[in-house]
């Protein structure tokens, strides 16, 4: 029998592919799966690998998300109650490993990307759900923005100083919006965070880790800002809101949401990105056309 490795455990600023592949090979051996020729296949909010040897994929969860037990309870409740969700392996897990925990899912072979009416089912049965039996986080959408804003160590003072004035004006904005219901929704439910599972013919949700409670409009706005930034067809989020019953845009503090889950996107991939890199310029050209056209497209990070 090999003998386990002991690896550096790793933080924000170490958590990079060069380190995080080392962590999910040794995972791998210890769950009795072979890494060799491993795949990475995104390395952004986490470090996602694939393995060649067995219809696997891998999971090192970055070391600031600290809920991943929860996330696999969850993920273990809602495939009983029917959720569409990309299957957990039968496997212990998630595995502590070198500060980060790591997860292991089913492969799910992709021939292509799941259309945006593909993705209202599975929120669909999500949302119909409104709670669960485990303890996730409220959603804190401005104590995320402040918290990436604070930690990022890419934009200047002139681009921090821009972000903190837009989270001024939005939270004075939002004490006049509506608080509804908060349930179970995904947190950020998009194209990459849906597959589709051709054993069952339809999308599953997948990347659970920020599931929280909070209100629906949420997740709704969330596929609306893909789809209107990332330059997906009108058409296909059309079929969505009808399938959905519902277009979020119709709300009446729709604007402000959108503005806030879109500051949430900037100021998360400001903490994530790397000086020098091409994601880093994509967030210093987002800061930079702040309050231009709602229309323009984004680059996908």
């Amino acid at each position: 029998m090999a003998a386990i490795r002991e690896l550096p455990h790793l933080t924000e600023s170490t958590f990079d592919p060069d380190r995080t592949e080392p962590v999910a090979a040794e995972a791998c051996r210890r769950a009795g799966f072979d890494p060799t020729g491993m795949i990475l296949l995104r390395h952004q909010t986490n470090a996602v690998y694939r393995l060649v040897t067995a219809p696997v994929v891998v999971k090192v969860v970055r070391p600031s998300i600290r809920h991943t037990e929860e996330v696999v309870r969850l993920v273990r409740w809602l495939a009983e109650e029917h959720v569409p969700t990309v299957p957990l392996l039968d496997v212990e897990q998630p595995m502590h490993l070198a500060g980060c925990t790591v997860t292991f899912w089913r492969f799910l072979p992709q021939d292509h990307e799941v259309p945006t009416s593909e993705i209202a089912e599975p929120l669909s049965c999500l949302h119909r759900l409104k709670t669960a039996p485990v303890d996730l986080p409220r959603l804190d959408a401005l104590g995320a923005i402040r918290h990436s804003i604070d930690a990022s160590k890419i934009v200047s003072d002139a681009e921090r100083s821009r972000l903190e004035e837009y989270l001024t004006d939005i939270t004075v904005r939002l004490q006049q919006a509506e608080h509804g219901e908060h349930r179970l929704i995904h947190g950020d439910p998009q194209h990459r965070n849906t597959l589709w599972n051709k054993q069952v013919r339809g999308a599953v949700l997948c990347d659970w880790e920020s599931a929280v409670f909070g209100p629906v409009e949420w997740d709704l706005v969330t596929i609306e800002v893909h789809c209107r930034r990332f330059g997906f067809p009108q058409e296909q989020y059309d079929v969505f809101c009808e399938r959905y019953g519902r277009d979020v845009r119709d709300w009446r503090d729709y604007e402000v949401f959108r503005d806030l889950r879109e500051l949430r996107m900037i100021t998360t991939n400001a903490r994530k990105s790397a000086a020098g890199t091409p994601q880093a310029a994509e967030v210093k050209r987002r800061i930079a056309q702040m309050g231009d056209s709602i229309d323009r497209r984004w680059s996908i990070l």
